[in-house]
């Protein structure tokens, strides 16, 4: 079973991936947060990151940052943002972001882009 690691502060957009990808196979971790994020990838191996932009604690452009820069993860990322700015959207790429949704989102398209990004990890 493939796992992903979701951090988003919005418990309604939280609840509603969790339930969508699991119903699709996938075992989810939540985090409320990029803090809890980081601190949850500590310890576990994760198939892919659903991060948010603008979280409290720790925002998703450093939890970008600290996965690719400081632990050296190939993890793929995708960022879910209502921040869909031409320069949130280039900065989260430079910072080694793999794809990015803004909010509102399809389900649909989650689950397509959810799947990509997974089976292009070897």
């Amino acid at each position: 079973m493939k796992r992903i690691m979701v951090a988003e502060d919005n418990k309604l957009i939280l609840e509603t991936i969790y339930h969508s990808l699991t119903r699709e196979g996938y075992e989810i971790i939540k985090a409320a947060d990029g803090k809890e994020c980081l601190r949850l990838l500590e310890d576990t191996d994760v198939d892919l990151v659903i991060t948010d932009l603008y979280m409290p604690c720790i925002n998703g452009h450093e939890v970008i940052s600290t996965l690719r820069d400081e632990r050296k993860k190939t993890t793929p990322i995708l960022v879910l943002s209502a921040a869909g700015a031409e320069e949130n959207v280039l900065k989260a790429f430079d910072l080694g972001a793999d794809d990015f949704m803004v909010k509102p989102f399809s389900l649909v398209e989650l689950n397509v882009r959810v799947r990509k990004l997974i089976a292009g990890r070897k």
